[in-house]
C-alpha cells in the first residue's frame, strides 16, 4: 500500500510590530501592577502595532520571512492559509490581501477562525492538501492584531494580549521527517467563554453596542483556564499517541503562549521537563494564532530547534477550539 507523502516544513518566518508596552505602561491605565501581571501570566511586555499597520502587512512581512527561509518564490504557492480573528475588515479575506502583497499567483487564498489553535487548524488542512497530491507549497500564517480589539480598561484581558505574525511553507517531504500527526477538536458549549460579541449578525455594531464594549475581547478567565490545561494535554498526548512515539522521544515542546500558568500545568501533566518547554510570553505576550509559528521561528533561526528535532505544537482558543501537531523538523 503506498502511503501518502507527508508534508514538510520548509522554512518559518515571523514578524513582531516595533512598538513595546511594558506593564509600566499598563500601569497608567489601569488598576494593576507589573508584579500582578507577572505572577498571573508571567507577561512582562508585548508588542503593539502603529497606527498604519494592518494585519495584512504583519503577515506578509511574516510569510516573506518564511518563503525566504524556504527557498521558495511566492510564484510557486498553491494556497495562503491564515488563521486570524482580526482580519483587515470583514471582507474578502485577509488572506486575498497578503496574496497580493507578497505577489502570489491567483491560488486559493482563505483565512480560517479558531483563534488561538488558527495555526495548528491551518497546519492540519494545509497538510491533508499536500497529503492528497493538489497542493505542493503552501504558506500557512498565525496573525494578529489583538491591540485594536482589546478593551484597554478592563485588567483581565488587555495585559494579556500582543500584535504579531507567524508563517511556515509547507511542501511534500521524502523520509522520516514532516508532519508526524495533527489533531484538531472542538466544544461549542464553551463558545461564549471568549468572545468578540458585536460585529456580527447576532450583534450588528450599534452605538449602544460600542458604548458597551461589546466590540472588544471579553473573556472568562476561569473556563478557558480549565479547559486549556484539560484539553491541551490531552491533545499533546493523542499527537504522541498517534505517531506511536513516547513523550521521551519529543525534543521540544513549543506550546500556544496563552499563560505560562497554563503552561506549565499542561507540560507537567505530560511529565515534560522544563528545559524542553520553549517560550516567549515574557516579551511578547499572547498573540493568539500568531504565538505558536513566531516562537517556533525563533527558536530554529537562533540554533535551538535543529534539523530532525521532535517538535510538539498545542493550541486552545475560542470556540472553544484546540489541538496539536507533531513534527520532524
Amino acid at each position: 500500500m503506498i502511503q501518502p507523502p507527508k508534508s514538510r516544513i520548509l522554512g518559518t518566518g515571523h514578524f513582531l510590530p516595533p512598538n513595546v508596552r511594558t506593564n509600566a505602561d499598563l500601569e497608567k491605565l489601569v488598576e494593576t501592577s507589573d508584579q500582578w501581571i507577572r505572577e498571573r501570566t508571567g507577561i512582562g511586555e508585548r508588542r503593539v502595532a502603529g497606527d498604519g499597520m494592518v494585519t495584512s502587512d504583519m503577515a506578509a512581512n511574516a510569510a516573506k520571512n518564511a518563503l525566504e527561509a524556504a527557498g521558495t518564490s511566492a510564484s510557486e504557492l498553491d494556497m495562503i492559509i491564515v488563521g486570524t480573528v482580526t482580519p483587515d475588515m470583514p471582507m474578502p479575506a485577509t488572506a486575498v490581501f497578503v496574496q497580493q502583497k507578497i505577489g502570489a499567483p491567483h491560488c486559493p487564498a482563505f483565512d480560517i477562525s479558531a483563534a488561538c489553535a488558527g495555526f495548528v487548524f491551518g497546519l492540519s488542512i494545509a497538510d491533508k492538501f499536500i497529503a492528497s497530491g493538489t497542493a505542493k507549497r503552501i504558506l500557512v500564517i498565525g496573525v494578529e492584531l489583538l491591540s485594536r480589539v482589546v478593551n484597554w480598561e478592563d485588567r483581565t484581558t488587555c495585559v494579556l494580549f500582543g500584535d504579531g505574525a507567524g508563517a511556515v511553507v509547507l511542501g511534500p517531504a521524502e523520509g522520516d521527517r514532516g508532519l508526524l500527526s495533527t489533531n484538531t477538536h472542538t466544544d461549542g458549549s464553551l463558545g461564549e467563554s471568549l468572545m468578540i460579541q458585536a460585529g456580527g449578525s447576532a450583534m450588528p455594531i450599534t452605538v449602544e453596542a460600542l458604548a458597551n464594549r461589546k466590540n472588544k475581547v471579553a473573556m472568562r478567565g476561569q473556563d478557558i483556564f480549565k479547559a486549556a490545561v484539560k484539553n491541551l494535554h490531552s491533545a499533546s498526548q493523542m499527537a504522541v499517541d498517534q505517531a506511536g512515539m513516547k513523550n521521551e522521544d519529543v525534543d521540544w515542546v513549543v506550546p500556544h503562549q496563552a499563560n505560562l500558568r497554563i503552561i506549565d500545568q499542561v507540560t507537567a501533566r505530560a511529565n515534560y521537563p522544563k528545559h524542553k518547554v520553549l517560550s516567549n510570553i515574557e516579551r511578547v505576550g499572547n498573540t493568539s494564532s500568531a504565538s505558536i509559528p513566531i516562537l517556533l521561528d525563533q527558536n530554529v533561526r537562533a540554533g535551538v530547534i535543529k534539523p530532525r528535532d521532535v517538535v510538539l505544537m498545542c493550541a486552545l482558543g475560542a470556540g472553544v477550539s484546540w489541538g496539536a501537531a507533531l513534527v520532524r523538523m
